[in-house]
């Protein structure tokens, strides 16, 4: 008896094929805006580097703020109210973006549900179920922050103390695997509660946890199932990345053609007026890196549509009750 995992591989191709063609440019651009937030590493937050100038003379007369005597700097207040606040609307972005990441899972889910896509529509309607599931991923990732930082002290703790460097070290060795399993089994947590729960979610008008207690049967009763769509998705998902990837960076060479001759005009204005000049560059490269951006949201657009439909007839097979898309389901596979 073949595995479904196996079977929904082409099916999911031929229903991804049927939902993008023809190709609809509104349809288009509304799911790379989508893409712009579900495929987003919200787990790394950027970080902003600043510089500090002072207009004071330092007190000990050295040269640019810089002791003579070789001390300890002098940080000045400003400098640490500088850093809190960009500390702050970082953290602040960052949580944030996966809101927004949170409440885009069920907008996409559910435009593959209707075939059609409507981001306001379904933002309002899934806000609530969103908000829940980025509390889950928010507590998640707290969970998994507070394991490694555990793990963490247990090494770095006793080598304050003082204690041997070569028995420090051997229980850092003994705890790399613990490391990596509390980062697996976060990961498998976060893929499947995306691609299995958010769908029960939808299925069942429920929360997040809710949804695993729901689904739990589902995925302990056909582990087979699962462990052979995780290998398949996590194959999958590497050769879809390395194609965009591949694909973007090919238009992204491009787009120099057109932005370079802008940067040509932006070293004459340079040379003619080097404050404006500086600044054309800047507009220049963030131009750029937008047009670079929106590339690579268009370009994924049917990979997440793909894996996505993946993973929805595959739950769909294993449970009847929780398939959203029974229609597609039926339409591929006559």
């Amino acid at each position: 008896m073949s595995l479904s995992a196996l079977d929904a591989v082409d099916d999911a191709y031929r229903a991804t094929g049927a939902f993008l063609r023809p190709v609809d440019r509104t349809r288009w651009a509304k799911l790379a805006l989508i893409g712009l937030f579900v495929g987003l590493p919200t787990a790394n937050a950027g970080g902003a580097q600043f510089g500090g100038a002072g207009a004071e003379a330092p007190a000990n007369g050295g040269p640019g703020g810089m002791p003579v005597d070789g001390g300890p700097v002098d940080v000045p207040v400003e400098a640490w109210i500088a850093i809190a606040v960009a500390v702050v609307v970082a953290v602040a972005l960052a949580l944030a973006l996966v809101l927004v990441g949170s409440v885009m899972e069920f907008v996409l889910v559910e435009s593959l549900r209707e075939e059609d896509v409507q981001i306001r529509a379904y933002w309002r309607r899934y806000f609530r179920r969103g908000l829940r599931l980025f509390g889950f991923r928010l507590l998640l990732g707290l969970a998994v922050l507070a394991a490694l930082a555990l793990l963490a002290a247990l090494v770095f703790v006793p080598l304050a103390l003082g204690d041997a460097v070569a028995s420090t070290a051997l229980l850092a060795i003994l705890l790399i695997p613990a490391f990596l399993a509390i980062v697996f089994v976060a990961a498998v947590v976060g893929g499947f509660t995306t691609a299995f729960v958010v769908p029960v979610m939808i299925a069942e008008d429920c929360g997040v946890i809710a949804g695993w207690r729901r689904f739990w049967p589902t995925l302990t009763g056909q582990w087979t199932e699962y462990l052979a769509y995780a290998v398949l998705a996590f194959v999958l998902g590497i050769v879809g990345s390395a194609l965009v990837g591949v694909v973007t960076a090919i238009l992204a060479v491009l787009l120099l053609i057109p932005f370079g001759v802008l940067a040509a005009l932006a070293f004459g204005l340079f040379v003619l007026a080097e404050p404006v000049g500086i600044a054309a560059f800047v507009v220049v490269g963030l131009l750029f890196a937008l047009a670079v951006i929106a590339v690579a949201a268009l370009v994924q657009v049917p990979v997440i549509t793909y894996l996505r439909y993946y993973a929805l007839l595959v739950l769909g097979d294993t449970n009847e009750r929780f398939d959203l898309i029974p229609d597609q389901r039926a339409a591929v596979r006559d």
